[in-house]
Parts: structure tokens; C-alpha cells; sequence
């Protein structure tokens, strides 16, 4: 059986795979040929709010010919205490397919071991697989391929999207920098769990990690080096949910790391400018990038739809 936990626990074939048929869901949206959920009913669990999550898993599950029904955890008595395990196994012998929003990555995956249902992570603290695959196939579209890229993140590197992006980057063969503080840099755990070996210091980086599969991950607090030549500039919220009550510490301490007209300058002229939404104007971004680079980043969020779409077909193919 399927699932998507996480980009860590996904082949580089699956990823590829499920990038093609992205693809061909975007470009038969509204006249598909095969309608491979239907008759079933899938659940979609979500402890964590949702925009872009929620209404592109609804739609494209509805899309591909299923029935869903959004359960948050003030619906189910999960949210009153009751084990993860005794949830999964209940909504197993219930429903098709579980697509589940929620803090602790172990919980998707316990979820996933005793409903044995393909389930889906839908963004935990860990990772976020739905959305590098996404950014990954906007990239496709719009610069030709992600290999041999230099995907530059600006922000919180140590929260769930930098860190799925280092599990693709190790994966599949680019080069990923990390612009942040150095106490919101990636741990060396999630180096040594992507299959990194750390050489040290190189040409002023604070580190630099070499894949086998010829991708690589640098850090450093140097914003404008690492913006020099990449390909795509990329944040997120300097706030992730559940860290809310570190707001103004967070701010404070990343309020240098921004993307703004003078840092897209420095990368490529064809350079693509990224955001995974929602944006907050002004802190990890200006308004006037947002709104020059608004068709890329909204691009990038329609694709979110034909993401998942992909994603739910390959589950059950």
C-alpha cells in the first residue's frame, strides 16, 4: 500500500513519477479520461488551519470522482483525547483514504499503520511533501527542469518546507542554499538523515552538505551570497503555525532576511520568486516583489491542485 509522508521517505522514481502526471492532470483538467476515485470516499483530517490545502484536496478528489468529508479535530473526538491509533483504525474500516493535516509527523505515520488506508500528509512540523512537489513542478513549467538548479530559501530553515526541500535536493540533483540565523538553520540530524556528509567550512559557507545523487546543501547567514546566481528565490512565513507565541522574538531575529528588489537583482535575470502563502507583506517579503513576481506565486499555488490530484492518483494506481 501507498502513502505520502513525507520527501525523506519517497523514491527518486515516485517523486518523478508523480511530477509527470501533474502534468497531464493540469493539462486535462475539466476533461479527464479516467476517474480513479471514484466510488470512494476519502477523509481529510485536519488539525492545522487551511487555505490552499484544503480547497485543492476537496476540489481535486471531487475532481477525480470521490466523495470527501473534512473532519477537523474539534469533529472527532481525536480532539478530545483519544488515541491516534484507535482513530486510524476506525476511519480504516470506513473510508478510502485519509489525507491528514496536524503537528507531530509521528502522527501521520501511526495513523497511516493502523488505518492501512493511503494517507496522506498534508503538512505536520516536519515536512510538507505536497508542497516541494508542487514547487518543484512549477519550476518544470517555467525554468524546464529543477536539475541543475540553484534553489535559494530565505527565512526559517529550520521549519518543515526547507527541510522537505533538503530530502528533494538530495533526491534529485540540485543545489539548494539556505539563507537564515544560525540558530534557524537546519540540525545536522536532518543532514545525516538525508544521507549528507558535512566537509566543513567551503569559500566562507557556513556549511556544505555533498549527495551521492550530485545535489548539495549550503548554509550561511551571507544573504546576498546566497541569492548570487540562483535560479529561484524562495520563503515562507517567519511565523509557522504553532509558533505563534514566539512571534516577536521570530520577527526580530529574522527581519533581515527578506526578499526584496535588491536581493532578486542579485540572482538570475530569469530568476523565479516563490512564496508557499500565505504571505505577510512587508516581513519575509516586500509587497512590491510580491506583486511584481504575483503570476509566479499564484501559479505556484493553482498548482497545488493538479499536485494533489497527481498525488491521489498514484496512491491508488
Amino acid at each position: 500500500m501507498k502513502h505520502l509522508l513525507s520527501i525523506e521517505q519517497t523514491t527518486k522514481e515516485d517523486l518523478q513519477s508523480i511530477l509527470a502526471a501533474t502534468k497531464e492532470m493540469k493539462a486535462q483538467r475539466g476533461n479527464h479520461q479516467q476517474l480513479p476515485l471514484e466510488g470512494q470516499t476519502w477523509a481529510m483530517i485536519f488539525s492545522k488551519s487551511s487555505t490552499r490545502t484544503r480547497v485543492s484536496f476537496e476540489t481535486g478528489i471531487r475532481e477525480l470522482g470521490g466523495w470527501v468529508m473534512f473532519l477537523s479535530d474539534r469533529d472527532i473526538q481525536m480532539g478530545r483525547g483519544e488515541p491516534i491509533e484507535d482513530t486510524a483504525r476506525v476511519m480504516g474500516r470506513m473510508v478510502h483514504g485519509a489525507v491528514f493535516r496536524t503537528y507531530a509527523q509521528a502522527d501521520v505515520e501511526h495513523f497511516a499503520e493502523y488505518a492501512k488506508i493511503p494517507t496522506i500528509n498534508a503538512l505536520t512540523d516536519e515536512e510538507h511533501p505536497c508542497q516541494i512537489l508542487t514547487d518543484l513542478f512549477t519550476i518544470q513549467e517555467k525554468l524546464g527542469d529543477y536539475e541543475g538548479k540553484v534553489v535559494t530559501f530565505v527565512g526559517d530553515g529550520a521549519c518543515n518546507v526547507p527541510i522537505s526541500w533538503i530530502y528533494a535536493a538530495a533526491k534529485l540533483g540540485f543545489e539548494l542554499r539556505i539563507a537564515a540565523p544560525k540558530e534557524f538553520q537546519p540540525s545536522s540530524e536532518v543532514l545525516h538523515r538525508a544521507g549528507a556528509e558535512t566537509v566543513g567550512s567551503v569559500s566562507g559557507w557556513g556549511m556544505d552538505g555533498h549527495f551521492a545523487s550530485g545535489g548539495r546543501v549550503l548554509f550561511t547567514e551571507n544573504l546576498d551570497q546566497a541569492a548570487e546566481g540562483a535560479d529561484v528565490l524562495y520563503t515562507d512565513t517567519l511565523v509557522s503555525m504553532g509558533k505563534e507565541e514566539e512571534a516577536a522574538d521570530r520577527i526580530a531575529a529574522l527581519k533581515d532576511f527578506q526578499i526584496n528588489n535588491a536581493l532578486v537583482a542579485k540572482a538570475q535575470s530569469h530568476a523565479l520568486v516563490m512564496h508557499c502563502l500565505p504571505a505577510y507583506r512587508g516581513k519575509e517579503i516586500t509587497a512590491d516583489t510580491m506583486e511584481t513576481h504575483a503570476k509566479t506565486i499564484f501559479d505556484q499555488a493553482e498548482n497545488r491542485l493538479h499536485t494533489q490530484k497527481a498525488i491521489l492518483q498514484w496512491l491508488v494506481s
